[in-house]
């Protein structure tokens, strides 16, 4: 199988290519990259006014799959991504029951293989059950294929168990990927601590939350060495003890999801829980503080924390609705809209953080690159096509976005995987 694309606007990092040129896809690889290619195909595409990038790679996902499947599955999940110009996601291991154990890895591993159009990848629990108690079987899961480590959802409160926990990923060379949170700080919080949490009469989450444990990971890399990912970061200090870890030498890395460089506390409308996340929407200095450290490469990658709900669910209270929101279909148009469109990033940067990066920061040597020999994992993405987000057009089960009826700019138009179209609007 062939696939020519045409008179796209080649945006690849690894070789720093940014022109107008053609791509040829053959059978599963990436064959060349050129102008003027006039190589009979079986597939000719049109990349007229659109940018060709690698295919996206999110970070951050929650499939629900096992035990939740109710809000979402790996069916669904991989259509949404695809749809979104996602051809690899990460899935955290926040399931019924945890990704704790080989076996368990080996389900999704296998159910992905069967019924996924794109690469779903397990991320494995630090400790059994989640629970912060016992370490899980690490090394069991990186030899059924886990890529990385992680408790998100929650923090390891025990720094003993989770220092253990990091020297183990930095000897089988993984990462871990931080949910930054003291949990003895929240006391029942359900959005930013902030005028806005007054006005609405709601208990409030700090950022000191959060900051607390970014100085604690921090700290706790610099002594084993291990490679640390900072998940949904949100706070201007966060933003500020990165950027003094990595001058420090420090095995540190960071990500920022679209609804932190969006939106901010004064946004939310009152009862709508569809603005309820954790981390909260921050104050807007803390907004600006993400941005910059996009802008400076402070911060590495760009995920989503796709986390879908039930209506039901997100239609309780405030307070009783759970913490979160659906990303994988809307984080394209926004990184444009908000970043891109602003000056705030270059269209490369938008590539290096949604898709190069991540391949680095994962060890995924063969993706996150259009150099020919590499995997055929390719997005082609209209960046001045504008529309109105509909949650009701998501292939997600998950409904629940604050972006209902938002105005923006950036369409995915096709996403090829494998060499296999995978989405075609």
């Amino acid at each position: 199988m062939k696939i020519l694309i045409k008179n796209g606007r080649i945006i690849d990092p690894d070789t720093r290519l940014d022109k107008v040129a053609d791509l040829l896809i053959e059978d599963e690889k990436i064959a060349a990259v050129g102008e003027n290619l006039e190589e009979k195909a079986d597939q000719t595409v049109d990349a007229r006014g659109c940018f060709v990038m690698p295919g996206l790679i999110d970070m951050h996902v929650h499939l629900r799959d096992p035990g939740l499947t109710y809000k979402e599955d790996i069916i669904t999940g991989a259509q949404a991504a695809a749809k979104g110009g996602v051809t690899t996601v990460l899935a955290m291991p926040n399931t019924k029951p945890v990704m704790d154990d080989p076996s368990r890895i080996a389900y999704v591993k296998h159910k992905a293989k069967e019924f996924a159009k794109i690469n779903v990848l397990q991320v494995g629990a630090i400790t059994k059950g989640m629970k912060g108690e016992e370490l899980s079987d690490i090394e069991g899961m990186v030899k059924m294929g886990i890529p990385a480590i992680s408790e998100d959802g929650k923090s390891v409160m025990n720094t003993q168990l989770y220092r253990e926990a990091m020297e183990i990923a930095r000897d089988l060379d993984i990462p871990v990927l931080a949910h930054c949170e003291d949990i003895d700080m929240v006391k029942g919080g359900c959005m930013n601590e902030d005028e806005k949490s007054k006005e609405f009469g709601l208990p409030g989450i700090s950022n000191a939350v959060e900051d607390c444990i970014v100085a604690r990971d921090i700290i706790l890399s610099r002594d084993t060495g291990c490679h640390l990912h900072l998940c949904h970061c949100s706070t201007e200090a966060s933003a500020l003890m990165l950027k003094k870890a990595k001058k420090a030498g420090i095995p540190v890395t960071g990500e920022v999801c679209p609804h932190h460089f969006t939106l901010t506390s004064d946004d939310m409308v009152r009862n709508d829980t569809n603005y309820k996340m954790n981390p909260p929407l921050r104050r807007k200095e803390d907004l600006e503080a993400l941005r910059q450290g996009l802008k400076d490469d402070v911060f590495d990658v760009i995920s989503t924390d796709h986390a879908p709900h039930s209506r039901e669910e997100k239609g309780q209270s405030m307070l009783r609705a759970p913490f979160g929101i659906v990303g994988l279909e809307t984080s394209v148009a926004l990184t444009i809209t908000e970043l891109v469109d602003t000056g705030w990033i270059t269209p490369m940067q938008m590539a290096e953080k949604m898709s190069y990066n991540p391949a680095r920061i994962l060890k995924l040597e063969d993706k996150g690159s259009l150099r020919p020999g590499k995997t055929a994992d390719v997005v082609i993405i209209d960046p001045e096509e504008e529309y109105v987000i509909d949650v009701n057009s998501f292939v997600s089960k998950g409904k629940n976005s604050p972006f209902h009826g938002r105005k923006v700019k950036g369409k995915v138009k096709m996403t090829i995987c494998s060499g296999t179209v995978v989405y075609e609007e």
